[in-house]
Order: C-alpha cells, then sequence, then structure tokens
C-alpha cells in the first residue's frame, strides 16, 4: 500500500476509535471528503514515497539549532515563540534535553533575576512566546518563569478592548481592530496559564469569550474569518458598514483554528461556551475542506480564490490547516471522513520539505509577516524558505500526523 494511502486509511481508522461515529462528527459531514475524487482517488507519486520514512520534525530542529544559536535565532516575539513550542514538542516526543536546553537559553535571555522580561506586551504579537513560560516553570521549577508569567497575565488586566470586548491587535497602533491572527498570539498563554498557576476561572472565561467574539466579528457564511475588523471603520481596508477587511488570508484563518483548538484542550468539558467553540470549530474545518486545492492537498493564500492565476499554495497555513482538521478528527469534533483532508494536506505539505546539498532540512513557500491589505497585496507576498512562521507550523503539524494520533 503507498505510503498516502495508508496514512489516510491509518488515519480514518484511529480516528473512528470503538464508537465509530462520535456524535458531534454526524453533524458534519465532509463535502470535499464526499465530492471531490482528489481525496479519494489522489495522485500519489511514487516520488514521494520515502518522506515518510524520515523524521522530519528532528531534521527541522537540528537544522535550526545549526543555522541559529539561542543568542543569535533573534528577539523576544511571536515567532520564536511559535518555532520554539514545536520544539518542545519534538522534545518531549524524542526526549533529547539538548531541544529543551535551547529553548531554556533563548528565553532566559529576556528573563532576568527577578522574573521580569523588559517589555510592555502593548501588542497581542509580544505574548505569544509567554506560552514558554508555564512550560519551562513545569520543567524546572524556577519562580523565574511564574514571575514572567504573571507580568503578561496582569497586563491583560488593563489591556484595551473594543466596545464588546475583544482585545485589540495592538495599542496605539491597532487601535480598536481585532485580527485573527491574535487569537494565538495570547489566548493558549493564557490558558495555558490558568491551568498552571489556579487561575483558570478567569482564563477559561476569557479565552472562550474571545475567541467568541473574534468569531462573531470575522467568520462568514463560507465558514472561513476575515483577515481583521476595524470597529471604528476608519482603516483603508474596512468596510464602511461590516468594518471587515476584504480577504480570507490563509494563515490568519490558520492561527485562529490553531487557538481554539488548543484552548478546546484545557478548557473543561462542562464550559458554557466549550459546544459554540466546537461549532465554529466545525464551520471552519468544513470550509478547510470546501477550499483545499485537490492538485496539491494543500491551501492557497487567499483561500477561496484557487482559481486565480496570481495564487500560490502557501505551506504555513497548510501545515496549520492539516493540524486543526487532524486534531479536530481525533477528538470527535468532526467527521472522522475528514482525515483524508488531513492526510493529503500532509501528504502536500511533505512535498515542500527536503534536505539540501549542506545535509539540512528546508521548508519552502512560507509567507513572511503580512500586514492587512488587498488581493494583489498577498499575492504578491514573499515567499521565503525556513521562515519560522513556516518551520513552527510544520512542527505542530507533523508531530500531530506522525505521532499524534494515538495519544
Amino acid at each position: 500500500m503507498r505510503p498516502f494511502r495508508r496514512l489516510a486509511v491509518a488515519g480514518v481508522a484511529l480516528c473512528l476509535g470503538p464508537t465509530l461515529a462520535p456524535p458531534v462528527a454526524r453533524a458534519a459531514t465532509p463535502a470535499a471528503a464526499l465530492s471531490q475524487p482528489a481525496l479519494s482517488q489522489a495522485a500519489l507519486p511514487d516520488a514521494a514515497s520515502d518522506k515518510y520514512g524520515t523524521d522530519w520534525s528532528v531534521g527541522v530542529v537540528e537544522s535550526t539549532m545549526k543555522r541559529y544559536t539561542p543568542q543569535t535565532l533573534g528577539s523576544w516575539g511571536y515567532t520564536r515563540g511559535l518555532y520554539l513550542y514545536g520544539q518542545y514538542l519534538v522534545y518531549k516526543r524524542t526526549g533529547d534535553k539538548r531541544y529543551l536546553d535551547y529553548i531554556k537559553a533563548w528565553v532566559d535571555r529576556f528573563v532576568d533575576a527577578n522574573g521580569h522580561i523588559s517589555n510592555g506586551f502593548n501588542n497581542l504579537d509580544s505574548m505569544r512566546s509567554g506560552t514558554l513560560l508555564p512550560i519551562l516553570y513545569k520543567e524546572t521549577g524556577d519562580p523565574r518563569y511564574k514571575a514572567a508569567a504573571e507580568q503578561i497575565r496582569r497586563r491583560l488586566d488593563t489591556y484595551p478592548r473594543t466596545s464588546d470586548g475583544g482585545f485589540w491587535h495592538a495599542t496605539p497602533s491597532r487601535d480598536s481592530q481585532l485580527w485573527s491572527d491574535g487569537v494565538y498570539m495570547v489566548l493558549p498563554f493564557l490558558a495555558s496559564y490558568g491551568a498552571a498557576f489556579g487561575d483558570s476561572e478567569y482564563a477559561n472565561d476569557e479565552v472562550t469569550k474571545q475567541l467568541v467574539i473574534y468569531a462573531n466579528h470575522l467568520q462568514v457564511g463560507n465558514g472561513l474569518l476575515l483577515h481583521a475588523y476595524d470597529e471604528k471603520r476608519v482603516q483603508p481596508w474596512a468596510d464602511k458598514v461590516t468594518g471587515r477587511s476584504p480577504e480570507h488570508w490563509c494563515r490568519a484563518i490558520g492561527w485562529y483554528g490553531m487557538a481554539t483548538i488548543d484552548v478546546l484542550e484545557i478548557i473543561p468539558k462542562t464550559h458554557p461556551r466549550r459546544q459554540q467553540l466546537i461549532t465554529i470549530l466545525r464551520d471552519l474545518v468544513r470550509a478547510f475542506g470546501r477550499y483545499q486545492d485537490p492538485k496539491t492537498g494543500r491551501w492557497f493564500q487567499v483561500v477561496d480564490k484557487g482559481n486565480v492565476p496570481e495564487n500560490w499554495t502557501e505551506t504555513s497555513c497548510s501545515s496549520m490547516y492539516t493540524f486543526t482538521i487532524a486534531r479536530a478528527v481525533q477528538r470527535g469534533y468532526v467527521s472522522p471522513l475528514y482525515a483524508l483532508n488531513a492526510a493529503y494536506g500532509y501528504h502536500g505539505v511533505l512535498q515542500k520539505v527536503s534536505n539540501g546539498p549542506d545535509g539540512l532540512t528546508n521548508v519552502d513557500d512560507i509567507c513572511i509577516g503580512t500586514n492587512v491589505g488587498d488581493l494583489a497585496f498577498y499575492f504578491a507576498r514573499p515567499r521565503a524558505t525556513n521562515d519560522l512562521h513556516g518551520l513552527g507550523a510544520f512542527l505542530i503539524m507533523n508531530e500531530q500526523l506522525r505521532y499524534g494520533w494515538r495519544q
């Protein structure tokens, strides 16, 4: 059996589990898995078969550690926090302490002896790396990490919000704006902080409320989210009636999907907003199935415009969508048939991963950091190799697709 077909069949079987069809899954039949021949009779090139026998997570981590030391990886910022969280997942699987030591050495550049970080935390992006703080506290017991995490948590007490309570993307530069990206920058940190440090009552209420507020403003009838919303309707990209930006930029939606998955992992099954989040996620996964490229298994830079010649499939969002679908299937939030979409997405992403002549692993076609814009702006964004947006998303996806089904 070819590797892709074997992975797809195994994925469906593992996700079915002992009950064959979880109740929440029956209401979310994947249109793509049922109607696109590409997903059930996909082109399965034999040339890709060797990709399934390689531990690409280890390849990415080892290569990144060769390219950068903890001192040269970069400043405190969300892309480093994303990537290092992915590296931590690889550490948890492999037990290679060098991976954890590297993460700790990077964080220790910013957390001083008193557990303080010199940062005003005036934008949500600056909070993403905070996710590493409860992790390091758990791994080391060092109280500095708890103190630093509390610094971010307390900033939220005074952080500016829209009139209905949504965290601004930044202050003052993104006054009154919600970006789909923002939820991943802060909510997984806040949920994990609450679980680790006895603040779950506030944290669980806040993270679920934020996801609902953002979805109310940004998720539209096709299930996808638009990139941003401006409550004041003054930004050049904002619709004067709805306040929404015009396009479905792929990675912004990926951030939202992963944030929802992470929050659902932490909040209790009895939480009053849990089913609402599952409904939002189910609509999102259905949209992922609808707009998946049948030729490559990946997703487009502007998700719903795959027929436009200037559009292109982007690797970081394809990794995010594949992860989100796979975990949603695994947890029974959506139909097990969506495992086909996840497996085909995984197949597609692996075509963008290779080893170079220097022996280091490369991940290609990653959109660099991106503002809110129009269609031409998104199409023209530079594509990078080994951008940390893509490396972090790839690690999270690969740990789920290769090793996470059994959890």
